[in-house]
């Protein structure tokens, strides 16, 4: 399976209307942010600057963005991942691996050298640019913020970018490193979808100095993101009391889908608060017990022994998954 959230694969090979599976493919929170009802005129007209500044403004202060550094908004990090190889400064680029497998894909397309690596300290010489996911998906490794310094250090010196991917750094804000953009050349990614559960908003950021802001700003051109999705974006970042709710909830549900899997057999072996990475020796064949239950999560094509589970929305959702984990031989 290329990503998760998509049952169309799912569905065509163990049948099921979409409305009986679980889907557990996905690290997006299944407690979503209530979106409340929006004005007509949202739908009606084009985005407005004025809507755009106050989505900025909030996108600010909730990613603690410092003078100096800018924000740009795009219909999703994905847009902004397929742009940033074709408009970062030519050269080879090393990506933190393994990962979220676009990265890797987009340069290539823009036929850029790939350069797999396991660690930023295992940097290449001739590398240019780098790219981390932070907490990296799907072992939920965090890289802390006085080494992606250094290594933006380094490639400031060869002309190139530390692109950071925080698409999970909403479960701990203290993981967010915009802060280093302001010397360094350091691009973040923040998504807005997978925090807050509204992924099919396609909204997402771009965080780093004024001239590769403006950049990636010129290739979205105008009118990147809707008017709902400037609206809803602006008032729920400024939602700090649902946010540190929303923490607690996920770390308490991970902690019970932890119970489940453990039971299971699983060791967990990483992830993060809104998806847990786990091994089990028999991984490939409980995937398919699972999906004939019509309960989908994800495997890997270079892993045998890995599956990642994405949080079930109650308490409903993790006995009907425990249940089914029982049934396998």
């Amino acid at each position: 399976m290329k990503h998760g959230g998509d049952l169309t694969d799912a569905i065509a090979q163990y049948g099921g209307a979409p409305e009986l599976w679980l889907d557990l493919s996905t690290g997006i929170n299944p407690r979503p942010w209530p979106v409340p009802a929006l004005p007509d005129a949202l739908w009606q007209r084009l985005p407005s600057h004025s809507d755009e500044s106050a989505l900025l403004g909030a996108a600010r202060d909730a990613y603690h963005v410092p003078a100096g550094v800018e924000v740009v908004a795009a219909p999703g990090t994905q847009a902004l991942i397929q742009w940033l190889p074709r408009l970062a400064p030519a050269g080879p680029v090393a990506i933190v691996s393994p990962t979220y497998n676009e990265h890797a894909a987009a340069w290539r397309l823009a036929g850029c050298e790939v350069v797999a690596v396991r660690a930023l300290e295992e940097l290449p010489a001739h590398a240019r640019h780098a790219v981390v996911v932070n907490p990296n998906n799907p072992d939920g490794r965090i890289v802390d913020h006085a080494a992606l310094a250094r290594i933006a250090g380094i490639l400031q010196t060869r002309g190139g970018w530390l692109m950071i991917d925080e698409a999970f750094a909403d479960i701990d804000p203290a993981i967010g490193a915009s802060a280093l953009c302001g010397d360094l050349p350091v691009v973040v990614l923040r998504s807005f979808g997978k925090f807050y559960g509204l992924a099919g908003l396609r909204l997402g950021f771009a965080i780093g100095a004024p001239d590769i802001i403006a950049r990636i700003a010129a290739a979205l051109g105008p009118w990147a993101c809707s008017s709902p999705a400037l609206a809803i974006g602006a008032v729920a970042l400024r939602d700090i009391a649902w946010a540190e709710c929303a923490r607690e909830d996920l770390c308490k549900q991970a902690r019970k889908l932890d119970a489940v899997l453990g039971a299971a057999g699983f060791d967990i072996v990483g992830g993060t608060a809104l998806f847990r990475l786990a091994r089990h020796a028999s991984a490939q064949a409980l995937h398919a017990t699972l999906a004939k239950q019509r309960i989908w999560c994800r495997k890997f094509n270079w892993s045998g022994d890995l599956l990642r589970f994405g949080l079930p929305a109650d308490d409903a959702g993790l006995a009907r998954l425990a249940a089914a984990l029982a049934m396998h031989d």
